[in-house]
This record gives structure tokens, C-alpha cells and sequence, in this order.
């Protein structure tokens, strides 16, 4: 098979009723190799670093090679994600417990992407095909429902969810990337911040001077967690 008829293949459940395939010699590299590869790279050098052309010198092999196993960048994304998802621990759908239930999906997955600096990006504007990705959807799914949110709400809730746990961990990648910087090491520091906004002209900008402290407020992942509950709050008032 081409790396397009092999993709289309990872895409579909297995068939039991198709015998084993004789077995062929062992190729040099695998498929499983190219995504360990990528991910060590993803975890040392960030996101941004890994292209076809890094990948394959890490390998030491030419971006030829690596299109033998995969159709293009898009695809390696795909697979990246796949395999993320693919240690997620999805819980049976409990009625008593959904909100907690698709909070700690959503904490795993967060955890998981922070592990491999900006590897979110590759699963924003990505349509979920691969299995691993389409297991962690159809868990989150069921959750919702059977939390009593309605079908409509709960996959735009799912969509929503997804998409803010993926900007918020690429926007901790980008400050941690910045923060490298030492013209922005600022960003991070609260109390700079609080002199900043404690300059403004409080005619101009009575909210913000008044207000500087709750703007700054929280520690690790209380945003995070604070925005989950809003956003799944918000998703039970359409059961």
C-alpha cells in the first residue's frame, strides 16, 4: 500500500473476519518509531521545531524515508495527537458524576499536551479521523449525554471544551517560550504587572486600576479550572 491507502487503513476498526497477512521483512523504520521520534523531538525543542526535515535527521534518514509511513505533516499532526489520546483514561458515563467525569478528561488531556510544548496546535482545525482521537470524542460524548445535556449542546460542549483546553496549553507553551527572554520575562512577573496597570490614568481606565488585583489573581491552574466549570455550568442548562 501507498502512505494514503496506509493512513486510510489506521482510520478504520479491525476486521476479524480478515485473516493475518504473511509476514513481510522488518522495515527500518516504523511508523511508531517516526511518532516516538517526533514526540522526543516535540518535548526537547518544542512544537515550532519539529518539521519532516528535523524528523529525518533525527532519524538519520532522508524526508523521503519518512513518506514512505507518513502522507505529509498534516498526517504525522494527526498521528502525534492519536497518540496522546491514546493514554487517556475515559470513565463510564455516570449520571451522578458527568461534571467531574468531563472535567478529569479534560484535565488529562491538558496534562498531556503540557508534557510536549505547543503540540496543541497540530489539534486545532484538525477533523478527528484517527480512532484514538475519535475514542477520546465519543467518550466525552457519552458524558454529556448522559449527564442530560442535549445532543446538539453537548457536541458543540465537546467542541468548545476541546478547543479551549488546546489554546490553553498552547498559550502556556508561548509564555513559557517567552519567558526565555529577557525583554519579557515581565509577562510573568505579577507584581510588574500590578505597576503597570497601577499607571494607568484611573480617568481613563477606572475598571482596570480598580480591579488590578482580581485581573492578576490565580496560581497554576486556577484560570483553567475556573473556566471549565464556567464553560460545563454553561452546558447543563441545555438538558
Amino acid at each position: 500500500m501507498n502512505p494514503r491507502e496506509r493512513r486510510a487503513a489506521r482510520h478504520q476498526p479491525p476486521n476479524p473476519e480478515v485473516g493475518a497477512r504473511p509476514r513481510r521483512r522488518k522495515a527500518p523504520i516504523t511508523v511508531e518509531q517516526v511518532v516516538d521520534t517526533a514526540l522526543g523531538v516535540v518535548a526537547t525543542e518544542g512544537y515550532e521545531a519539529l518539521t519532516m526535515r528535523r524528523l529525518a535527521g533525527v532519524l538519520d534518514t532522508g524526508p523521503a524515508s519518512l513518506y514512505a509511513h507518513v502522507v505529509n505533516k498534516a498526517d504525522l499532526d494527526e498521528l502525534l495527537i492519536g497518540r496522546l489520546c491514546a493514554e487517556l483514561v475515559l470513565p463510564e458515563p455516570d449520571p451522578a458524576a458527568w461534571r467531574e467525569q468531563i472535567r478529569g478528561v479534560c484535565v488529562q488531556i491538558r496534562d498531556q499536551y503540557l508534557k510536549y510544548p505547543g503540540i496543541s496546535r497540530a489539534a486545532l482545525a484538525m477533523a478527528p479521523t484517527d480512532l484514538e482521537t475519535l475514542r477520546v470524542s465519543e467518550g466525552m460524548l457519552a458524558i454529556l449525554l448522559a449527564g442530560g445535556v442535549a445532543p446538539q449542546a453537548a457536541a458543540w460542549a465537546m467542541d468548545a471544551l476541546l478547543l479551549y483546553v488546546a489554546a490553553y496549553c498552547l498559550e502556556a507553551s508561548i509564555v513559557r517560550q517567552r519567558s526565555a527572554q529577557e525583554d519579557a520575562v515581565w509577562v510573568l512577573d505579577r507584581d510588574e504587572l500590578l505597576r503597570r496597570f497601577a499607571d494607568l490614568p484611573p480617568e481613563a481606565f477606572p475598571h482596570i486600576t480598580r480591579h488590578a488585583a482580581e485581573l492578576t489573581a490565580g496560581e497554576g491552574h486556577d484560570r483553567f479550572d475556573f473556566t471549565l466549570a464556567l464553560m460545563i455550568d454553561g452546558a447543563s442548562r441545555h438538558r
